[in-house]
């Protein structure tokens, strides 16, 4: 079983070094373990380190084109050169390489699709309490949201099967780690998750500017993925408000109507509910059609699933 480790890169010339050092040389059901650079229009010299290091592939893209992206051109190449177990850790050295051991286990023993290093959040120093507030928070949103367990959805120390990596196709630009669990979930891929440890900080986190950035970006990223794999949820949910007020407001003129001998005036509720109640059914009804468009995208992700473990299967990648 052949197990490749995928690390994204911008200017990591200075951690390289000791991220690579710090890779297992062997592990339990594992035959063969490679590393795979994905080199996202870093101006260092993190490529000449990497090969000096005996990186086995090194990715570039010829400018940066953000995380989610470079995982998904790791994934690609991964599954190209015949990788059985992938596994994704950040150049940055914040997680352990002593932990992969542990994250590929469940995967190997044919026991999860997809294995998440789950970080301590509330013991973790360099965190504010706002932060650790906002993680889990958001943690649970993602919990709810895709039907997982995951304490840590945003860690990216993960593992992953040659099924899962097949499966995935990364729709967003900002970050995979949500997007891969919700999309796991929605799939009916097992998840499944570790403890970990995580070393200090090396340098400031690249993927949020602040905290308001990291909010909005991972608020929209929720809000989107759950629009796209539950149309129909989202669409009643919005359509909801617009009924119930065309209802009340019907139903108060009914009861007026009954009781009052003056129902003239009582008219614009007849005209303001009966507005509301078409605006909800019209909201409904793109609901139904996003729905059925849903449907049409889950045959083409098939479609494609299919597609890529016979072009993947056929290649006799370096």
């Amino acid at each position: 079983m052949k197990l490749i480790i995928q690390i994204p890169c911008l200017n990591e010339a200075d951690t390289l070094p000791i991220v690579l050092a710090d890779l297992p040389t062997s592990l339990p059901g594992i035959t063969r373990i490679e590393t795979l650079i994905i080199d996202d229009g870093s101006t260092d010299q993190t490529v000449a380190i990497a090969l000096e290091n005996g990186v086995d592939h090194v990715i570039s893209h010829s400018h940066n084109m953000g995380l989610a992206r470079a995982f998904q051109t790791g994934l690609e190449a991964c599954l190209v050169r015949g990788a059985d177990v992938i596994v994704h850790t950040d150049a940055d050295h914040q997680y352990p390489g002593r932990y992969i051991a542990d994250l590929v286990a469940p995967v190997v023993a044919n026991q999860a699709d997809m294995v998440i290093g789950s970080r301590p959040i509330t013991k973790i120093d360099h965190f504010s309490p706002l932060k650790k507030l906002l993680q889990r928070l958001g943690s649970r949103v993602v919990r709810t949201v895709s039907g997982t367990d995951v304490p840590d959805t945003v860690s990216g120390f993960r593992a992953y099967s040659r099924e899962a990596a097949l499966r995935f196709h990364i729709l967003t630009r900002f970050s995979y780690t949500l997007e891969t669990i919700i999309q796991a979930g929605k799939k009916g891929l097992r998840v499944a998750h570790i403890p970990i440890e995580i070393n200090g900080p090396t340098r400031p986190s690249r993927l949020q500017r602040n905290m308001w950035h990291f909010i909005k970006q991972q608020g929209a990223t929720i809000v989107r993925l759950y629009a796209f794999y539950e149309p129909l949820k989202t669409f009643s949910l919005m359509a909801a408000p617009f009924l119930l007020i065309g209802l009340g407001l019907l139903g108060r003129f009914l009861i007026l109507y009954l009781t009052s001998e003056a129902t003239g005036r009582f008219i614009q509720s007849v005209s303001i509910g009966t507005g509301f109640l078409i605006i909800g059914f019209l909201i409904f009804l793109f609901g139904i059609l996003a729905d059925i468009t849903n449907k049409h995208r889950q045959l083409t992700e098939e479609t494609l699933y299919r597609l890529k473990k016979s072009e993947y299967a056929q290649k006799d990648a370096p």
